[in-house]
């Protein structure tokens, strides 16, 4: 008898981690380096008092990410592939252009904050890891196929559990984490906002949106369904499938940012070090709080990370334009079968490189390019909600109303902080 349970918990193990895909992929690359430097930023300024939004965007965060899986699975297109089939041609570019400068700042403060952390593990110029990183990038999602890149990435999210070890080694106060984390604190200061508007940005980010729906076809793709009309619809087993993916993705992904506010709370909060002006100096604040570990975890969990989002934020750049432009568009192809695709992609990497010789605080960037996030999202999480409420786009398959709700929420939610932190500014 215990024998046969063993190989039936085996059998829905293996069964389990087969499903997981974009979803995982979608929610590991949510914790990007500039997401670890807004939590960082959270938690030192403010201790415990944002772990509320921890628990507060999960819903959030599954539904808008399944309703863009969804698009994908049953359209057979990725999301600005629906949005010029649906919509004028200035909605699609304007959402193209919310989607590019969002990802380019991200791209140029990721990048800055690998390079910054390496050169800190290395003694050497931050400045020679920029390139360095691009490169390695740059030729992966070129010379590599989509196969290859989706498992390199879901290897990668595994790095993601260091910053769970560096939290219990930094010894919190587990009592008055339970009640910040069940019972909301808001500070009424535009810091305060600001930093509640980055987190919901690099929470749920656009480019996340582009890059579930694009994946999804791209595993459509990788199941021989080469054709638009064989992409179309999904079978309940498939939808079933997805959600598990993302409900995953998304759960694993605030698990890493509660545990990151977390130990910047518990350390650099606790002692005094509200003020975080570098990745640098956010790392080495933690050795002597918590230890040779928690530091080594935390620094290389930066750099594991910006591997990890770095292509999905390019990627979905180049999804999105070459949809939009009904150009050839799939990391299976080489780059002389879908040349415009790549040289999107490669541009955007290129523009991030750029941003970082402009001499921008790498810490600064970091966190402003989560504030961005934050303000640009509401609309295109509005077209989301928009195109799956529609049965001339989703047929039988339209959200349902726990759905269509929720993602009306997130976008109200996120409308009101970004507007108070507005007005708190001003």
């Amino acid at each position: 008898m215990a024998t046969r349970r063993g190989r039936t918990s085996r059998h829905w193990l293996r069964r389990f981690f087969s499903i997981l895909g974009p979803g995982l992929t979608s929610g590991a690359a949510d914790d990007d380096p500039s997401g670890i430097s807004t939590y960082s930023i959270a938690g030192a300024q403010f201790g415990l008092a944002t772990l509320w939004t921890a628990l507060l965007t999960i819903p959030l965060m599954i539904s808008v990410q399944l309703m863009c899986a969804r698009v994908g699975m049953v359209t057979g297109r990725g999301l600005a592939g629906v949005i010029r089939t649906q919509h004028p041609k200035w909605v699609l570019w304007m959402a193209c252009l919310l989607l590019i400068v969002a990802n380019v700042v991200n791209i140029a403060a990721d990048l800055a904050g690998m390079a910054e952390t390496t050169g800190m593990i290395t003694g050497v110029n931050a400045y020679f890891f920029t390139p360095l990183y691009t490169a390695l990038m740059v030729g992966l999602l070129f010379w590599s196929s989509y196969r290859r890149i989706a498992n390199i990435l879901k290897w990668l999210a595994l790095v993601l559990f260091a910053y769970v070890v560096a939290a219990f080694l930094s010894h919190p106060n587990w009592a008055a984490v339970l009640r910040f984390t069940v019972v909301p604190h808001i500070v009424l200061s535009s810091g305060y906002l600001a930093t509640l508007v980055a987190i919901f940005g690099t929470t749920i980010s656009p480019y996340l949106f582009f890059w579930q729906a694009a994946q999804e076809v791209e595993e459509d793709k990788g199941k021989g369904r080469t054709t638009l009309k064989q992409r179309r619809g999904a079978t309940d087993k498939e939808l079933s499938n997805s959600e598990i993916d993302v409900v995953t993705g998304m759960l694993f992904s605030n698990l890493i940012m509660f545990f990151i506010i977390l130990t910047t709370a518990t350390t650099l909060n606790t002692h005094g070090k509200t003020a975080i002006v570098s990745a640098r100096q956010a790392a080495e604040a933690l050795r002597p709080l918590a230890g040779d570990g928690a530091y080594w975890l935390f620094a290389l969990g930066i750099i594991g990370t910006g591997l990890l989002s770095v292509p999905v934020l390019a990627g979905s750049t180049a999804y999105a334009i070459a949809e939009g432009a009904g150009w050839r568009h799939s990391l299976e192809s080489k780059p002389r079968s879908a040349p415009r695709f790549y040289g999107v992609l490669g541009f955007a990497m290129l523009l991030g490189l750029v941003l970082n010789y402009l001499h921008f605080d790498a810490m600064a960037m970091l966190f402003w390019s989560a504030v961005v996030n934050g303000v640009l999202a509401p609309p295109l999480i509005v077209l989301v909600v928009v195109l799956t409420s529609d049965r001339k786009v989703m047929g039988d398959r339209v959200s349902s109303p726990l759905l269509h709700g929720l993602g009306w929420a997130t976008a109200v939610v996120m409308t009101l902080a970004a507007g108070a932190m507005l007005v708190a500014l001003l």
